[in-house]
C-alpha cells in the first residue's frame, strides 16, 4: 500500500465544495433559488426534497416562486416554506407560491454570519479530520515497514502544508460570504 497526497486532497476539497453549497442557502440581499435547496415537503407518505414538487424560479431580485406540480402539494409546500427557518412569507397564487424576499435587518445579518462562521468550522473540522486519516496512513505504514521514517515525515509535511492550503481557503471563502451578507 502507498500514500498517495492526491486522494486527501480531493477529499479535504469535497469539504470545501459541501461548504460551498451551504453557502449558497444562506440568504443575502437578493433572492437565489439555492435558498430553497434544504426544504424538504411532506408528500405522497414521504419526506421530498421542494424541487421534486415543483419549480423554483428568481423572476425578480427580492422574489421567488415555486411552482407546484401537483394541485394538492401547494399546501403541503406552503406549510414547509413556512416552517423553515429562512423568515419567509410565502402568498399562494393558485398552484404558484410568491414568495417576497423582506430586506434584510442589521440583527438578521449578524445572525446569517454567524451561521456561516459555523458552517466554515464545520469544513476546518472535516478538513482536520482528513489529515488525521492520513496521518495515522503514513504512522500505520511506517510501523509496518513499507516506508522509511524519513519519507513519513516528508509526507506529514506536505500533508500539513495541504491542510493549511485548505483552512485557508475556507477562511478565504468565510470573509467572502460574511461580506456579502453584511452588504446593504
Amino acid at each position: 500500500m502507498s500514500f498517495t497526497l492526491s486522494d486527501y486532497r480531493k477529499r479535504m476539497d469535497g469539504a470545501i465544495d459541501s461548504m460551498r453549497k451551504e453557502f449558497a442557502g444562506l440568504r443575502t440581499g437578493r433572492a437565489n433559488a439555492a435558498l430553497l435547496d434544504g426544504i424538504t415537503v411532506s408528500a405522497y407518505g414521504s419526506e421530498m426534497p421542494l424541487n421534486q414538487v415543483g419549480s423554483v424560479s428568481v423572476p425578480e431580485p427580492r422574489m421567488l416562486t415555486v411552482s407546484v406540480w401537483d394541485k394538492s402539494m401547494v399546501g403541503a409546500v406552503d406549510k414547509a416554506l413556512r416552517q423553515s427557518n429562512l423568515g419567509i412569507n410565502p402568498v399562494m397564487d393558485g398552484q404558484t407560491l410568491r414568495i417576497p424576499m423582506p430586506p434584510l435587518t442589521e440583527e438578521r445579518r449578524k445572525d446569517l454570519a454567524k451561521v456561516a462562521g459555523a458552517k466554515s468550522e464545520a469544513a476546518k473540522v472535516a478538513v482536520r479530520n482528513v489529515r488525521r486519516d492520513a496521518m495515522n496512513t503514513l504512522k500505520r505504514l511506517e510501523k509496518d515497514g513499507e516506508m522509511s521514517e524519513n519519507e513519513q515525515k516528508a509526507h506529514e509535511k506536505d500533508v500539513q502544508t495541504a491542510t493549511d492550503e485548505f483552512v485557508k481557503k475556507i477562511d478565504d471563502a468565510l470573509a467572502q460570504k460574511t461580506e456579502e451578507i453584511m452588504q446593504v
